[in-house]
């Protein structure tokens, strides 16, 4: 099994990176988002007691999420690969990352820092629009990832709407909270000699040709 670690701020197409590896290797894509909100659904006590601890506003604690991802990885100890998307967020957790996979025989081969400025990251965060219908993202900045037909979807003919969290408010605050708190893990990887960079201001083919090239390599 390949295990690979995405770190990246908002704007940088990391989600459009993740769905290019899942179809060609056919990697599962662990979310920790996506764990949090299938939990919740399932509305038992576990799932009340995370619904209350969300709309709190307080996070859910590294403890919880930890014992999620374990979950996860026995249930897909047989998967080709796992792409670890929004987790370790904070140095603490990259630690506890590397204990859980020691102790199931697991390594993380590579991890990729999709690099960007602040100011293109805001650009392509407040560019983006989502298909209501089949979810495909635009964004109406750049050629080439615009809509044939304005606010018309090509794929399904499905309208197009910016997403409500895509304000450069709430994109200041969480590009400013993954500067404090992630970047430092940058290092830790880095002194571990599996940390790859790649430039973000590339387009989505570039970046993918790239890190197609080095998950081969790991």
């Amino acid at each position: 099994m390949k295990n690979i670690i995405f770190i990246a701020p908002h704007g940088t197409g990391k989600g459009t990176q993740c769905d290019l590896i899942t179809k060609e290797f056919g990697f599962k894509h662990l979310s920790t988002g996506d764990l949090i909100r299938k939990a919740i659904k399932k509305q038992d006590a576990f799932a009340k007691e995370l619904e209350e601890t969300i709309n709190s506003g307080k996070l859910v604690s590294d403890d919880i999420v930890l014992k999620m991802i374990k979950d996860y990885l026995e249930e897909n100890k047989n998967a080709q690969g796992i792409i670890f998307d929004g987790y370790p967020r904070t140095l603490n957790q990259a630690y506890a990352l590397d204990e859980l996979m020691a102790n199931i025989k697991e390594t993380i081969n590579v991890v990729f820092y999709l690099d960007i400025t602040k100011e293109e990251a805001l650009k392509r965060t407040l560019g983006r629009l989502i298909c209501a219908n089949c979810q495909k993202s635009y964004n109406k900045f750049y050629e080439g990832l615009k809509p044939k037909q304005e606010g018309i979807c090509d794929v399904c003919g499905g309208a197009l709407t910016a997403r409500g969290d895509d304000t450069e408010e709430a994109f200041n605050n969480l590009f400013d909270v993954f500067m404090e708190q992630t970047l430092p893990i940058l290092d830790y990887y880095q002194n571990k000699n599996i940390l790859e960079k790649i430039d973000a201001s590339k387009t989505q083919e570039e970046m993918f040709q790239k890190i197609n090239e080095k998950i081969k390599e790991a």
